[in-house]
């Protein structure tokens, strides 16, 4: 056998199912599946590291350049006030913390940010608003925020919390190229994150979305007090949409002073660097973004997500609300890491089925 070819090692019963080789076989050649299982794909994430790591790397340079990272800025256009009780989130009124609630931004104020951020290297712009879901007095001006920022040069995102079916078309009318909702965790775990709005409503935003004709942008939070198979259950429910999500965002938790889980404890690295992989291998022509939590990753630790596929990050001294690295750090990153900024859109890219 050649030295440099993977021969995946079959799991025994200490370690898990064995892999069926219609599973390991699709994995190892990024071929696109919808009927994942929670074995099929824990057979995959407890593979001894190397080879994981082998692997994902290996299925991540048949779709994408390994050298490039796509860029994009986060701006929070709305913040505070949100009646959801989501609670990891310092934007939740149920929580006091110190957060002053406001109201939607202007556009004009909107798009000078926007113009700051393409100037530094952003190639699109996601813009939140901490809604339960968007007023229908509000649309007009969402609308026009997405024809300003359009405008400018750059790939729209949004994420305003639940749409209904007609208020995803009126945003794929006004341009908007993503929607971002994440499904945080899994379905077994989820009520125990949120209890506002249940995870059968996160999936028919996101089918309203896709039904629109918008690109889905969608994954979830780790470091919320939950099990890695809860971890593999949520990247099983994106892997098995009927279409997987353009964008899978993977966010290790920052935990925010007031929120219930303000001491929660961090998720490891390695096990953070596990699920990246896993997305990757699960989802091949998606990508996968290094969201929250970045400010608390070393540049080694960082490192190790771009190889397991990670190829797309936030840039930008702030997300929503919580810290991210400063662009003289990520740039110097980059630099270490022979990285270049990608340009290309995702939709662009080879389809995703």
């Amino acid at each position: 056998m050649n030295q440099h070819t993977l021969k995946t090692p079959h799991h025994n019963e200490a370690s898990g199912p064995d892999l069926t080789d219609a599973f390991r076989a699709s994995a190892a050649q990024g071929a696109p599946r919808h009927d994942w299982t929670l074995p099929h794909a824990r057979a995959l994430i407890e593979l001894p590291f190397m080879d994981l790591m082998f692997m994902a790397q290996s299925v991540h340079r048949r779709t994408f350049n390994p050298n490039e990272v796509q860029m994009s800025t986060l701006l929070s256009i709305k913040t505070g006030g949100c009646q959801e009780d989501c609670n990891y989130c310092s934007q939740s009124s149920k929580f006091d913390t110190g957060l002053n609630a406001t109201k939607l931004m202007d556009t004009e104020a909107i798009t000078t940010a926007a113009r700051r951020a393409k100037q530094t290297g952003a190639s699109r712009y996601c813009m939140g608003a901490a809604w339960r879901s968007p007023k229908e007095r509000d649309m007009d001006a969402l609308c026009a925020i997405i024809e300003g920022v359009k405008d400018i040069g750059l790939e729209t995102c949004m994420t305003l919390g639940m749409l209904t079916e007609e208020q995803a078309v009126r945003l794929k009318k006004a341009g908007l190229d993503y929607y971002n909702h994440n499904i945080d965790t899994s379905e077994e775990f989820y009520s125990e994150i949120i209890t506002t709005r249940t995870f059968k409503d996160r999936l028919e935003t996101l089918q309203y979305v896709r039904e629109a004709g918008i690109n889905v942008c969608s994954g979830g939070i780790l470091g919320l007090g939950e099990s890695q198979d809860d971890r593999i259950s949520m990247l099983v429910t994106l892997a098995n949409l009927p279409q997987h999500p353009e964008s899978v965002p993977i966010n290790r938790l920052v935990p925010i002073a007031g929120t219930q889980l303000q001491d929660a404890p961090p998720v490891s690295d390695l096990d953070f660097v596990r699920t990246i992989a896993l997305a990757r291998l699960m989802m091949p022509g998606s990508m996968v973004r290094l969201s929250a939590g970045r400010e608390t990753m070393s540049d080694e630790m960082q490192a190790l997500c771009f190889l397991a596929g990670a190829n797309s990050i936030f840039v930008g001294e702030r997300l929503l609300t919580t810290g991210n690295p400063d662009e003289d750090k990520d740039a110097a990153l980059f630099a270490r890491l022979g990285l270049t900024p990608s340009h290309q859109a995702e939709a662009d890219l080879p389809d995703s089925p």
